[in-house]
């Protein structure tokens, strides 16, 4: 049986322009010249101080080109308007009369706070060849039949970034026959594979860490008694090596403490990833989005000029609508005139979102600087002070999400070196008088330690922790084993050294 009743629901939904603010806000100064570039190309009604000239030759051609089967509709519903009902009633001319007397669009530009003396020089990018044009370079350059240059190429494409050959040469085999045509088998992809692993960077093409080694190793000098004894030690005693059984080691080579140092030392300043060596990529400089700067007890915290373009609403479009007011009545106009207002509209809001985005990134910022004045004051990372996402949104008024999207991938630049603004937050350790401090200070006791410490006898997990009970940090040794897993560092055991 069908029933109708009412239901009352409480519901919160981000309108488009708050979710435009939060994909603005979590964006890095690159991410974010590259997103106004962006929104400059898709919004002709959006404009920036030199773009004046190309501004006006736009709007001349869009009477010109503008035809009426654009999608309105689409606009309409990106932006959360009514537009389209507002257009189509009796009171046509007395609506855009009323858009045209209401926000002063002329003055939608954005603000800056930034750093009026700061260069503006273009970042330099290093540039390189990628990884497999290394290879095919010199796959050219060798002595090689029509076919061997055809398997070798499928082989190079096979190397993963990395520099390993990690699918089986069987199945290339395979994939040669189905795909390409090519009847081939192991024993002569290996030939090929093995002109490749003698090509730069040394270790390339290997299919596991022991024979990326050994192909590293085979390319020094091969009388060298040294040499010689690091490929045993690899091919043969993998295992006692990684486990640093070194008494072992020594005994089954019959060779003394010095000696086996000499060897180690070879093998650790060999590379287990070759091809990582290999510049692929463009190298991006990391570009700080806020200046704090400290003189004499004050601190100054700017905006990198980047983050505060200046963009406004085209003049050129708004006197376009103004026009057509005149002619109001005309319907043919109508999809016109939406089309055009949506437009300003976008663009209004954009810039609007463009200033909360500058706003709350300056206020995140100075919330952050006072609560870690002492750091910035002298740089000192012991200075830090516990501090959560909690502790600055709770001070700003705004939600943690908030915050969390201002910390993440942006960067600050100071006095003492540029840090990301993760770096600032942490959690609290209670010390044995009652006092609370960040867990960075203990990170960088522990590093301290572990740094001073006799690699003959590393210190284990439970000596830190007595350690740092005894200078009156009161902590675990799980937390401590956690903290060193964070700072990258291995268990005593496998920092042991001969």
């Amino acid at each position: 049986m069908l029933k109708q009743g009412l239901n009352q629901k409480l519901l919160q939904k981000l309108s488009p322009q708050q979710i435009q603010f939060v994909q603005l806000l979590q964006l890095n100064t690159t991410e974010f010249e590259k997103r106004v570039d962006e929104e400059l190309t898709e919004n002709p009604a959006l404009e920036t101080e030199i773009q004046d000239g190309a501004a006006q030759e736009a709007a001349d051609n869009f009477e010109e080109n503008f035809d009426g089967n654009t999608d309105t509709a689409t606009d309409t519903e990106e932006f959360g308007g009514d537009e389209e009902e507002s257009f189509e009633n009796e009171n046509f001319e007395e609506d855009l009369n009323e858009y045209l007397g209401g926000d002063d669009v002329d003055n939608y530009s954005s603000f800056q706070d930034s750093d009026p003396n700061e260069d503006h020089k273009e970042m330099p990018f290093a540039q390189g060849n990628t990884l497999y044009e290394t290879l095919q370079e010199q796959l050219d350059a060798q002595h090689l039949t029509e076919r061997e240059k055809e398997l070798g190429l499928h082989l190079i494409g096979m190397i993963e970034e990395d520099g390993y050959m990690r699918r089986p040469l069987k199945n290339i085999a395979y994939d040669l026959a189905f795909l390409n045509q090519i009847q081939t088998d192991e024993k002569e992809l290996e030939k090929v594979l093995h002109i490749i692993q003698s090509f730069d960077p040394p270790g390339i093409g290997a299919r596991n860490l022991e024979e990326c080694l050994v192909l590293q190793l085979k390319g020094k000098n091969k009388k060298d008694e040294n040499v010689k004894l690091a490929i045993r030690v690899i091919e043969q005693y993998m295992e006692d090596l990684a486990k640093k059984h070194y008494d072992k080691l020594m005994k089954s080579l019959k060779i003394d403490r010095e000696k086996l140092k000499d060897v180690l030392d070879l093998i650790t300043h060999l590379d287990p990833k070759p091809g990582e060596a290999q510049i692929n990529v463009k190298t991006q400089y990391i570009i700080p989005d806020f200046i704090v700067t400290s003189q004499d007890g004050e601190i100054s915290v700017t905006l990198n000029s980047r983050n505060a373009p200046e963009l406004r609403v085209s003049k050129n479009y708004q006197d376009t609508l103004r026009g057509y007011k005149e002619d109001a009545k005309n319907t043919q106009l109508k999809k016109q005139v939406q089309f055009i207002k949506q437009k300003l509209d976008g663009a209004k809001w954009f810039i609007e979102a463009i200033k909360q985005r500058q706003n709350t990134l300056l206020q995140t910022m100075k919330t952050i600087v006072e609560f870690q004045r002492e750091f910035f004051n002298n740089g000192d990372i012991e200075k830090l002070q516990p501090m959560i996402l909690k502790d600055i949104a709770d001070k700003i008024g705004m939600d943690i999400s908030t915050v969390s999207r201002v910390a993440n991938s942006k960067y600050v630049q100071t006095d003492f070196g540029i840090f990301s603004l993760k770096d600032f937050f942490s959690e609290g350790i209670q010390t044995e008088s009652g006092e609370e401090v960040s867990n960075k200070e203990v990170k960088a006791i522990l590093l301290e330690m572990i740094s001073g410490e006799s690699k003959k006898r590393p210190l284990t997990d439970e000596k830190l922790t007595d350690m740092l009970n005894e200078k009156g940090y009161n902590i675990a040794r799980r937390t401590v084993a956690k903290y060193r897993e964070q700072l990258g560092i291995q268990v005593a055991r496998l920092r042991k050294e001969i």
